[in-house]
């Protein structure tokens, strides 16, 4: 009973009703109210000894003593797994392909899309075009210059070369920025550059990776934009006041934080980039965002990756509450996301 594994059919199909019906009512559920919508005959007290049991698991939480039970984010993840996207209308997506071939630039077909996903969801719809998410890393130079200046030089693996030269607070020895150039390169060839500058900032926190003397240069240079590249990149977010009438649970002054975190263009590609990693055309769902921002704790991003036609890769994806129809949500990204992929300039 402790994963999701372990969890008879029984145990699934009843949960799966709390879900279901939690997402619909928001109020917490009892073994009677269960029964009376159930369409097999169970009775009450079989279905509270389920209930009692998924408790025990953690899938189930009560809030008050005399209360019913709610699902708990572990139930939803389970309730998410069990799930296939609503069945796609071939029209619906037709449509939205020749309404995106329609428009003159990639700008505007993300910013499209994100406002096709809002409408469809009644959520927020997220929708971007990364460039440099995708991009892996081949091999850094750093070379000192006069004045306390680094020339800071970026190869990815598509043979594409990045200049920058940054001022810093203090010299930095050559023998400093060899050691640094030669850790990065041994650590994260091959890597793309989104991992590696989470995994470097990961490393250089929890680890002492090198003499603490060039750590501290490492971070400088990091903070220069080290494994940064300056792209063109679209972002485009709408919706975001549908979060305003949800029942949250934050405080007006976390509700605020989160729709000013949400206004940031690097907060979306750090959202999008950390959450929805596998490979184009595979729709991902997940559940409980706080590590991401700590007002997010009771919401859900459903999204993929997109490689359009153009061979420029982009993120479509819906925020939303926790407490969202998840299978329509998904229908949605997926229609957009093929609307997308197919669409032709």
């Amino acid at each position: 009973m402790g994963t999701q594994t372990a969890l008879k059919l029984r145990h699934r199909e009843i949960l799966s009703s709390i879900v279901r019906t939690f997402i619909e009512t928001g109020e917490p559920i009892g073994s009677r109210t269960l029964s009376r919508l159930r369409s097999q005959a169970l009775s009450p007290a079989s279905i509270r000894n389920v209930m009692a049991d998924l408790a025990d698991a953690g899938y189930l939480a009560q809030p008050h003593t005399s209360a019913g039970r709610v699902p708990t984010e572990k139930a939803f993840r389970a309730y998410v797994s069990l799930l296939t996207a609503a069945r796609v209308a071939g029209g619906e997506s037709d449509r939205l392909r020749t309404e995106f071939s329609g428009l003159p630039t990639l700008g505007a077909r993300v910013e499209r899309s994100s406002h096709v996903l809002m409408e469809m969801t009644r959520n927020v719809g997220i929708a971007a075009a990364i460039p440099s998410l995708t991009q892996e890393l081949d091999q850094i130079e750093l070379i000192p210059l006069s004045d306390n200046r680094v020339l800071m030089v970026l190869v990815t693996r598509d043979r594409e070369v990045h200049n920058r030269v940054v001022a810093v607070d203090e010299p930095v020895p050559a023998e400093d920025l060899i050691s640094i150039r030669n850790y990065v390169n041994r650590n994260f060839s091959g890597w793309r550059l989104g991992d590696a500058r989470r995994e470097l900032v990961r490393r250089m926190l929890e680890e002492r990776a090198l003499y603490d003397a060039v750590l501290r240069k490492l971070q400088m240079l990091y903070q220069k934009g080290l494994l940064d590249v300056e792209v063109t990149t679209e972002v485009h977010m709408e919706g975001a006041s549908n979060l305003v009438g949800l029942d949250l649970r934050l405080t007006r002054e976390k509700l605020r934080d989160l729709l000013h975190a949400l206004e940031e263009k690097q907060r979306l590609i750090e959202l999008l980039d950390r959450f929805l990693e596998e490979p184009a055309g595979e729709l991902q769902v997940r559940v409980g965002l706080e590590e991401a921002h700590p007002a997010m704790k009771d919401l859900a991003l459903i999204g993929m990756t997109v490689q359009m036609a153009s061979g420029q890769p982009a993120k479509v994806a819906v925020l939303g509450p926790m407490r969202m129809h998840y299978e329509r949500v998904m229908a949605a990204v997926l229609q957009t996301s093929r609307a997308l992929a197919g669409a032709q300039f």
